[in-house]
């Protein structure tokens, strides 16, 4: 019996420890200051990749973003990934973002990690807001 009980209350033990360990992350938890600092922040990336796609990237041809895509017009970042025939296989809008700089402006494609990469991405998906997302579509 001493063995029993010494067994039911390590049981207990690590079950409650185990609870403990269960609690509810507090990642919603925020403030109204920290979204506006969060909303500038973003604003602050969304306003860069603006400026890198009107002429802010390096270009061997002098050749912009904004000349085949003013405003980001016809960049559809709502439906990537998407098989791009350009690539020859399903691709991520940084895909088509490295294709076009490597081609149409004859330069160095973007790390998925550079900042300009993010900048980019942010920029023309903004220029996309409130259009449903459609994955896959043509």
């Amino acid at each position: 019996m001493g063995n029993r009980n010494r067994t039911n209350r390590f049981t207990g033990l690590m079950i409650m420890a185990c609870a403990g360990l269960a609690a509810p992350a507090l990642a919603d938890e925020f403030t109204q200051e920290d979204l506006q600092r969060w909303q500038q922040e973003y604003r602050t990336v969304v306003d860069r990749g603006e400026k890198l796609f009107h002429g802010g990237l390096p270009s061997r041809n002098t050749v912009s973003c904004d000349q085949c895509h003013p405003n980001a017009a016809n960049t559809h970042p709502e439906t990537y990934p998407k098989f791009q025939q350009q690539l020859g296989r399903v691709a991520a809008l940084r895909d088509m973002i490295n294709w076009c700089i490597r081609n149409p402006l004859e330069s160095e494609p973007l790390a998925a990690d550079d900042p300009r990469m993010n900048a980019l991405e942010a920029y023309i998906t903004q220029e996309r807001r409130g259009v449903a997302l459609a994955p896959g579509k043509h």
